[in-house]
């Protein structure tokens, strides 16, 4: 009862975030809790069309597959912190975001899934090493498809390895590492748009070959580089 009253205050505290999913499932993978900024990128109306429902039932398979194999490794005990992930929402438009899943354990057991997906929102030129990290960003645009060396970038930035990552994370709210993939997946998904092979895609965008390129592709994204792309060739 009192984890039951705890989601219902978290619930309606995450209502007023529109930049912030908030979800807990059950053991089954069934929401019972959902903010409305979930339920509006569903493109749903009512917090009660989420509730009792499992990601199959209200993604397209394509994506509830993804997620519900997630939902599975945290219901198997495995934390997700800070999951870079592409949100596809109603209208197709992508979205960045990063993805927290806890296991909600009750008496010991794990009963369910708790979960956050926040937006990335503008870095914070105001922080004093924003103009320093200008340069690595500048860098892996020009770069991504190299094989990019984290002490390179350190180097551009006069820092250490473990500084570079520490204010990338107060400026951008992702790792160096992590606006690596963004750079290359985002080009990934602007050419699976021509006719190239995907194989080709996955090596013109930095990925060694094309099975590293379907993987990270649907990490990221929560589909198949093949399943975005006939997803958006029937757009129009």
């Amino acid at each position: 009862m009192a984890i039951a009253i705890a989601a219902d205050e978290l619930e309606s505290l995450f209502d007023a975030l529109p930049d912030v999913v908030f979800f807990v499932k059950d053991a089954a993978g069934r929401y019972t809790h959902a903010n409305l900024t979930l339920v509006r990128r569903l493109g749903l109306k009512r917090r009660e069309q989420v509730i009792g429902h499992g990601v199959a039932e209200l993604f397209p398979a394509h994506m509830g597959g993804s997620y519900a194999a997630q939902d599975r490794r945290v219901l198997g005990g495995e934390t997700i912190d800070d999951q870079l992930e592409v949100h596809i929402f109603p209208n197709r438009a992508p979205g960045w975001c990063l993805t927290r899943k806890h296991p909600l354990r009750v008496r010991g057991k794990v009963r369910g899934v708790v979960g956050i997906s926040r937006d990335l929102g503008r870095p914070d030129a105001r922080d004093p090493t924003y103009e320093r990290l200008r340069r690595v960003i500048d860098h892996l645009q020009q770069h991504y498809a190299d094989n990019v060396r984290m002490a390179k970038l350190a180097e551009l930035a006069g820092v250490s390895l473990a500084q570079l990552e520490r204010h990338f994370r107060n400026v951008f709210q992702i790792t160096p590492q992590q606006a690596l993939i963004r750079l290359r997946i985002e080009a990934a998904m602007h050419a699976l748009g021509t006719e190239g092979s995907i194989a080709d895609v996955g090596v013109a965008c930095g990925f060694a070959d094309q099975s590293a390129f379907a993987r990270q592709f649907k990490a990221t994204v929560g589909m198949t580089p093949s399943a975005y792309r006939r997803m958006t060739s029937t757009k129009e």
